[in-house]
């Protein structure tokens, strides 16, 4: 049996010291899905200022993250910058500030990371200023104020992250390189391209020449989904002669009926996904499968709870030469069933059991697939449009008329 944990200590090398010697790195899970379902943040805006208001919560999600594999810790910065906050009405802005929570966001992450042998990314997203049509400068100076304190924290590396069209991830690219450390970037976008029709290979080509030195994908998509838009991605980058490292975390969740915009188009979004859920072995059968195409950065976004990360952990243990720690609970495929006191649970203990299921869902009223809203919106539709002031009711009631059930 492999050893439970690192036998030595490698210090702190750097993301790019990792990937380009080889190493598997391992990301975290999704945050804002997690911490909803524990209370601690608010479905719609999806922002962070857990980190503020309830930084216990964040800091043991971090920690069941690291235990379960992770080597990164991106703070929880998702969807904090300024207008963000201040979004739809948002209070988080005014009444705590988008540095304090990226600020707290940053401390929280370090302190973690520290316990381990983890590296801390700061992480950039799409904003309300991109879909607003605001020009190149306004968007630009929503991740520079982030970026200024993920400086003045020193994180590690950094990460644009959730991108739906290029164009805004470019620009993310070219502020968080004034930093002068490594940069990562993942677009939210399936095999058809990002919302304007740039297709995956050629935003690959776009990220790096920009200055990304890792590039992938994350949210919005299943595994499989997610691990073909990352083929196209090395595809076009060897058609272009660039290298880069290939990096994924997708959903975990089945989403294989969703359209373009991936799983905010599915009925069942955000409250009623847990049909979806991917199971632990479809985790393990989707780190094989990153691996296999050579991508070496891989993790998960929305749905990816710390036995998700560990199932990773546990596929890809043979080449790392360890197991996380709490593999330590956790029997190889199921072996820890022999002690169940009932037989036929006993005799579940095995790979070849699990590895063959296929779950039922137990809904016998339910279709296994569902139709996409597919409004058909993005940046520059009226709909998109962002305001500061909370959504009207009368806003409200002109969306109800056009949503058919």
């Amino acid at each position: 049996m492999l050893p439970i944990g690192k036998t030595t200590k490698q210090g702190k090398r750097g993301i790019l010291e990792r990937l380009d010697g080889g190493e598997i790195v391992i990301g975290d899970g999704g945050f804002v899905f997690a911490l909803e379902k524990r209370g601690y943040v608010k479905a719609g805006p999806w922002t962070p200022e857990a980190t503020v208001e309830h930084p216990e919560a964040v800091r043991q999600l971090h920690r069941e993250f690291i235990r379960a594999g992770s080597n990164v810790l991106q703070t929880f910065t998702f969807y904090a910058s300024e207008d963000k906050l201040e979004n739809r009405g948002n209070y988080v802005a005014e009444k705590i500030s988008c540095q304090k929570v990226n600020e707290a966001a940053c401390d929280i992450a370090r302190e973690v990371a520290n316990e381990g042998d983890a590296l801390v990314a700061g992480g950039v997203s799409q904003t309300p200023s991109y879909l607003s049509c605001k020009g190149e400068a306004e968007v630009k100076a929503a991740f520079r104020k982030q970026l200024e304190v993920f400086m003045k924290k020193n994180v590690d590396f950094l990460i644009a992250e959730y991108f739906e069209h290029v164009e805004e991830a470019v620009w993310a690219v070219e502020v968080l390189k004034e930093s002068g450390k490594p940069v990562a970037a993942t677009m939210c976008i399936g095999p058809e391209g990002d919302m304007h029709g740039v297709p995956p290979g050629q935003c690959a080509v776009q990220l790096v020449k920009a200055g990304a030195s890792i590039v992938g994908v994350n949210c919005h998509f299943d595994p499989d989904t997610s691990l073909e838009t990352v083929k196209l991605m090395k595809e076009g980058l060897q058609a272009a002669k660039l290298k880069a490292h290939l990096m994924s975390q997708p959903l975990a969740f089945h989403t294989p009926d969703c359209g373009k915009q991936g799983f905010i188009d599915l009925p069942e979004f955000p409250f009623g996904l847990e049909p979806r859920i991917v199971t632990r072995w479809d985790i393990q059968k989707y780190a094989r499968k990153a691996y296999d195409l050579g991508i070496r950065f891989i993790g998960g976004c929305c749905g990816f709870e710390p036995y998700h990360i560990r199932a990773i952990a546990e596929e890809l243990a043979p080449e790392r030469g360890f197991l996380p720690e709490a593999s330590d609970k956790h029997g190889s495929w199921g072996d820890n069933l022999s002690m169940h006191t009932k037989p036929w649970v006993r005799a579940r203990a095995r790979k070849e059991y699990w590895e063959n299921l296929k779950p039922a869902s137990g809904r016998p009223y339910c279709p296994s697939m569902s139709k996409p809203d597919g409004w058909g919106v993005t940046k520059g539709a009226r709909e998109l449009m962002q305001q500061k002031e909370a959504t009207t009711k009368q806003q409200l009631k002109e969306l109800f008329q056009k949503q058919k059930f």
